[in-house]
């Protein structure tokens, strides 16, 4: 596989076309991007265009979040913002809030990040990044899988990896149980985080920091594209009944 950067991306603003900055993106570098191709896209601009940058001055502070922010040392409008996406805090400490995302993830501060936003906002996740990534992918030509990517951080490691959030058009898991090793064993528990292992290789390429190149198309990976949009992002998620972490 191999992974190639769109140039020449704009600042993206609420109601900007995503899709339409991508095809414009690819005919200036010559890029011709097919059904067997990967899109993946970083959340920010995805968010940005769908207008989830917040003014924390805007947000009103409820009891529990100033409970939240005293014990935190977080501002009182950003705990607020951290508790209304969330499902739930898992943990609050100075260093970390950890949160149960609405839509299902374990993130930081409920995915909320200040990072490449201007001054004074924040930035949420999209409401339903599944949906954007349908979105997108409707509007390219050639209909390429489309992956939402974020990073994320993981337990017990230090760092953050590359995630998929939303995806459309794609085997986001390969379950292999049941098929052997090649020893002839029945593997029983193997199965393959698809669409994370092409975000966090897409992440890799595209950066964290001001290398201003939010989109990657993947090439090599056509074995896992489907017609169909497909289940999304949202049912990788562990069942919270399977919490081995209460």
């Amino acid at each position: 596989m191999s992974v190639e950067l769109l140039p020449a991306m704009p600042q993206f603003a609420a109601g900007d076309d995503v899709a339409g900055a991508i095809v414009a993106s690819a005919r200036l570098a010559g890029l011709e991007i097919g059904a067997d191709d990967v899109v993946v896209v970083a959340q920010k601009i995805v968010s940005k265009a769908e207008g989830r940058a917040v003014d924390l001055d805007t947000v009103h502070a409820d009891p529990q979040a100033l409970e939240l922010a005293a014990l935190t040392g977080r501002e009182p409008a950003l705990a607020q913002l951290v508790l209304d996406e969330a499902q739930s805090v898992m943990r609050a400490t100075p260093q970390a809030i950890i949160t149960r995302h609405r839509i299902g993830h374990v993130t930081a501060n409920s995915g909320i990040d200040a990072s490449n936003v201007d001054g004074g906002r924040v930035l949420l996740w999209p409401l339903d990044p599944d949906a954007s990534a349908r979105a997108i992918r409707a509007a390219l030509p050639g209909k390429p899988a489309v992956i939402i990517a974020d990073s994320l951080g993981r337990a017990w490691r230090q760092g953050t990896l590359g995630t998929a959030i939303g995806c459309a058009g794609l085997v986001h898991t390969d379950d292999r149980r049941g098929q052997s090793d090649m020893y002839g064993r029945t593997l029983q528990a193997t199965i393959v985080a698809i669409a994370d292992a092409l975000a966090a290789f897409s992440v890799l390429a595209m950066g964290e920091g001001a290398e201003g190149t939010p989109v990657a198309v993947i090439r090599g990976a056509g074995r896992w594209i489907t017609e169909e949009d497909g289940e999304g992002a949202a049912t990788i998620m562990r069942p919270v009944a399977g919490d081995m972490f209460p």
